[in-house]
């Protein structure tokens, strides 16, 4: 299956997900996040969709997740109620986009690493710094839910995408190591879509398609 960064299934909508779908452990939400669409609307009412084709999960019982140790200002979005965007900055520059998981009080959330966008060279938004520039999202979308009305929100896969997902089955979505992390990277919390062009990095031994 390959699914790049073109073609007009990934144009389509499908139904928004709900607060509730991410209301379970990120490692649960994570790998159901493959496929699905992120959405933007632009100045102007212009939307800018991706599909999303790969996620990190982080729970406040490992090393790897920023609320591990402690509550603090800056990671009070991580512990909030889930379905909302935790936004967080990288070596001082870069913005890295979340879905806060589980519940609140539990520090628990999807990094969204990558996604392919319709029209755009297929690395456009192959890494969390790339996709947060390439949706035009900073620290001024932190702690806002999920929602058409706010202007970010998260879709179901469209039809397309959907079907090519239930045709391969298992096998179309890689479980690995989560990567860029100095504790917790033996964990086996990334995902990404096998056929996508637009992953940050493949797993060792994994050919590019």
């Amino acid at each position: 299956m390959a699914i790049q960064s073109s073609g007009s299934s990934m144009a389509s909508t499908g139904p928004v997900l709900p607060a509730g779908f991410f209301a379970r452990p990120a490692e649960t939400v994570a790998p159901e996040l493959i496929g699905c669409l992120l959405v933007r609307r632009l100045p102007g009412g212009v939307l800018r969709r991706g599909v999303i084709v790969e996620t990190e999960a982080y729970c406040q019982s490992e090393p790897g997740c920023h609320g591990h140790r402690r509550r603090t200002p800056s990671n009070e979005t991580l512990f909030g109620a889930p379905g909302h965007f935790y936004v967080y900055v990288s070596y001082g520059i870069h913005h890295c986009v979340n879905v806060v998981t589980d519940r609140a009080d539990w520090a628990s959330g999807v990094l969204l690493r990558a996604a392919a966008l319709p029209g755009a060279p297929e690395r456009t938004a192959a890494g969390p710094a790339l996709l947060a520039r390439a949706f035009a999202i900073d620290g001024g979308r932190d702690a806002r839910p999920a929602a058409p009305a706010r202007g970010l929100w998260l879709e179901a896969p469209p039809p397309l995408v959907a079907a090519l997902l239930a045709e391969e089955g298992p096998a179309a979505i890689r479980r690995t190591t989560r990567i860029g992390l100095s504790r917790g990277q033996e964990l086996p919390w990334r995902w990404y879509l096998q056929g996508s062009r637009s992953v940050s990095r493949r797993a060792p031994g994994d050919r590019r398609p």
